[in-house]
């Protein structure tokens, strides 16, 4: 096989491949390099205004919740080793209509995180500086702003073009300062600036109750730690990825749980407690804008860690971006692969990259910043596509142990038979935490996603279309359905849309506790339909064969 550039091969076809270069320290700065970004920033302050001191509860409940779903993707990671692998797994279990909606939430979520980072650096940045004039008294980006993002983007698909080898590199890099100012910040504030009392003042310990706690998930913790698939969706460049996929993952969970926890205490206990003598609705006292750590630390007299902190607003949403834009690239590459959209999207360069599908998400991003100019309003997307993504897993690895028993798997998920479908509840609960809202908008874009998908296909000559499995996909819709009716049923709003004139809420016709395990029940139905969906094990075996020819072949073309 004749080589093209140092470090990439071709086929005698001319077809490029993706490069295993990325290796188990690698992996884990990806995830820890996607989990902390503007999240850290911001996470804190928001959890705190819906759950007070209950807060802490909220960030262990999601870690834990994430917990269960990463080791689900640990093993799917580990046994089916591709790049994109959150959109391929559905794929391979439920055939095109269950892959592509996996694969269409993993991309969409994916895609918006890049702008939502740029988005956090310029609100955090204009709100000391306001001379820059990047967002307006609305807190919405203004036109220099929304070029200001561009230029964010740009850089991040100039270094992701660069290769995958720069990707890790640079993220490496990036992540060491992103760990250490977060540090700094909990060790500088809990040594200056620490009132133990703050945790049960305003009402108490969890003035609302767990209807408060359960309502902090979907409003920045969940999208905060979120961030353990990044090193699946590069599986298929990654070194010995059976062993180092699964160990990146947990590493890096436990990383960024033991980092959110912390700062959490440390920003309660650095309120000033008269801004809690009438609740936690203004917890740092007027100063309602992207950089509550800073306004501590400058109350605190630490004028050199508000420096940093602005520093930081730079670099740590910046870092994430980077990443993010890499994974979406993947993601596309993936849709490609599985025939869901033209197969050019699928190209690699030169170097080794899918560069179609990066330009591809620099302009989807960019996009973005047009319908939704404010971080909350991206966030509010990028967390109902989120939980949406990783519901697909359980279900795939459900089905996949049903008809591909004998595969070998590198991990296999202890007790899946409890774990699987109880990840699958977890997921399902956190859809419903989001809202009834957020449920609508987000089943909107997907019915836009499958129209997309339907053009496309019908487009093509009949021999090339993508063969739909009908059967193995008859419980999406009954899902969907499902949960935007018990979101209509439930107590949890989001952010309440108006349609000509009608501000569409939930009903709250379900009593607490009983909405949760109304969806508990429906979550189980559907778990095991789904399961017992699977394709077939001949169409499960000719999947995995394809993936696993794909697989080595790439991993060939990185050793000559």
């Amino acid at each position: 096989m004749a080589k093209t550039a140092p470090g990439t091969t071709r086929t005698a076809a001319g077809e490029q491949h993706l490069h295993r270069a990325i290796g188990l320290p690698g992996l884990t700065m990806i995830n820890v390099g996607g989990t902390i970004g503007s999240g850290w920033l911001l996470g804190a302050l928001t959890a705190a205004k819906v759950a007070g001191g209950g807060s802490l509860i909220s960030w262990l409940l999601g870690a834990a919740v994430l917990a269960v779903l990463a080791l689900v993707h640990a093993e799917l990671g580990s046994t089916y080793p591709v790049s994109g692998g959150t959109a391929r797994f559905p794929f391979l279990a439920f055939g095109a209509l269950g892959g592509f909606t996996g694969g269409w939430m993993s991309w969409l979520y994916n895609v918006t995180v890049a702008p939502i980072e740029a988005e956090a650096s310029l609100s955090y940045l204009d709100s000391h500086y306001t001379g820059l004039h990047f967002i307006n008294s609305s807190g919405l980006l203004t036109g220099r702003g929304i070029l200001a993002g561009a230029g964010f983007l740009l850089l991040f698909v100039v270094i992701n073009a660069m290769g995958v080898k720069w990707l890790s590199d640079t993220n490496g890099a990036a992540v060491i300062w992103k760990v250490l100012i977060p540090v700094l910040t909990i060790a500088a504030l809990m040594t200056t600036r620490f009132h133990a009392g703050n945790f049960t003042a305003g009402g108490g310990f969890a003035p609302y109750g767990f209807h408060g706690v359960f309502a902090a998930l979907p409003l920045g913790v969940i999208f905060a730690e979120a961030g353990f698939e990044m090193c699946i969706q590069v599986g298929g460049e990654a070194k010995n990825p059976q062993k180092n996929i699964p160990r990146a993952i947990i590493l890096g969970l436990i990383i960024c749980t033991l980092i959110y926890l912390l700062l959490e205490v440390t920003f309660v206990g650095a309120l000033n407690p008269a801004h809690l003598l009438h609740g936690w609705t203004n917890p740092i006292g007027g100063v309602q804008n992207f950089g509550p750590y800073a306004t501590l630390a400058t109350a605190a007299g630490l004028g050199w860690l508000t420096t940093l902190l602005l520093i930081d607003a730079v670099i740590s949403p910046a870092g994430a971006g980077l990443v993010y834009i890499g994974t979406s690239s993947r993601l596309s590459y993936a849709l490609g692969r599985n025939g869901y959209f033209p197969p050019a999207i699928s190209r690699i360069s030169k170097r080794g990259v899918p560069f179609t599908s990066i330009i591809i998400s620099f302009v989807a991003g960019m996009l973005f910043f047009l319908p939704f100019p404010s971080w909350s309003g991206l966030v509010e997307l990028a967390t109902s596509a989120l939980v949406f993504m990783y519901a697909l897993a359980p279900l795939a690895l459900g089905g996949l142990r049903r008809e591909d028993p004998g595969r070998h798997r590198p991990y296999r998920l202890p007790a899946a038979g409890v774990l699987s479908p109880l990840a699958f509840v977890f997921a399902n609960l956190l859809v419903y935490f989001a809202g009834f809202s957020t449920v609508l908008w987000l089943e909107v874009l997907i019915v836009l996603g499958f129209i997309a998908f339907a053009i496309y296909q019908f487009r093509l000559p009949a021999a090339r279309r993508t063969v739909i499995d009908p059967r193995a996909a008859l419980w999406v819709l009954p899902w969907l359905a499902g949960l935007l009716l018990l979101s209509w049923l439930g107590r949890y709003n989001g952010s309440p849309p108006t349609v000509f004139g009608v501000t569409l809420l939930a009903t709250n016709h379900l009593p607490n506790w009983w909405d949760l395990a109304a969806i508990a029940a429906f979550s189980l139905v559907i778990y095991y339909w789904a399961v017992h969906s699977t394709l077939p094990h001949q169409r499960v075996s000719a999947a995995v064969e394809q993936v696993e020819t794909e697989a080595s072949v790439e991993l060939e073309k990185s050793l000559v």
